[in-house]
């Protein structure tokens, strides 16, 4: 009875050092898995924003272009451009009153009939002084990429000064030249923001970042395009 014994709790130590073993194995395997994740988002970041590095200019320095483009930033729930979009359109206001720019193109999100970020850019840019006849929408960047894409494919946009926050302009850079838009960038920094905010911004670029890439290289998503509508009749679209 005794040696029974002694062999049922041998086995039970056996089995407790293989299911540690295998949570152990486990583990590894996970832990390799993140690593690798976080190593390819953090160097996709890095490369997008070295890239993006030598295109960026300040207000003052930045070369004149015919076009700038504003990236839409969300609304708030009055309708309202929000104070991260109001930061972007005053920056492309202000290129407009310095004569480095003809047009501002402002792109952002209206799949839905109560929520309009064109409309509220325009309204915006209206208060600050900027001519209607300045402004061009784009109702379909409903990202990024959209943005990029069809400031080419419909508004014939061949050379722009693109206009966000330090965060996001890396990625803006990147996709637009990528794209066929011949991109440099002024960043929008017309307010203060909290750095609790900031970081949420910047660790949300890790994986829009990579999934730039991965759209530019592997997806080749198509947006939402349509009629040609070039912003200078005289550019002959593809």
């Amino acid at each position: 009875m005794r040696c029974t014994l002694v062999k049922y709790r041998n086995c039970g130590r056996h089995g407790n050092s293989l299911r540690a073993k295998f949570f152990k194995m486990i583990f590894k395997f996970v832990w390799t898995l993140f690593l690798a994740g976080i190593t390819l988002l953090t160097l996709a970041r890095l490369l997008t924003g070295f890239t993006g590095w030598w295109r960026t200019y300040s207000e003052s320095e930045v070369s004149p272009r015919r076009v700038v483009i504003v990236f839409g930033a969300g609304l708030t729930r009055s309708g309202e451009a929000t104070p991260i979009l109001k930061d972007r359109v005053q920056t492309a206001a202000n290129l407009y009153f310095a004569g480095k720019a003809e047009k501002l193109l402002m792109s952002g999100d209206n799949r839905y009939e109560n929520y309009n970020e064109p409309e509220a850019m325009r309204q915006y840019a209206l208060a600050l002084g900027v001519p209607d006849a300045a402004i061009v929408l784009d109702y379909a960047g409903r990202r990024t990429y959209d943005t990029c894409y069809r400031a080419k494919a419909i508004f014939g946009v061949e050379q722009a000064i693109l206009v966000t926050q330090a965060f996001h302009l890396p990625r803006a850079l990147y996709l637009c030249n990528a794209l066929g838009v011949d991109g440099i960038g002024v960043i929008a920094q017309n307010m203060f923001y909290r750095r609790s905010s900031l970081l949420y911004w910047n660790l949300r670029e890790l994986p829009a970042t990579f999934t730039a890439m991965s759209d530019v290289y592997i997806t080749h998503p198509l947006p939402v395009l349509g009629t040609p509508e070039p912003i200078f009749p005289e550019v002959s679209l593809p």
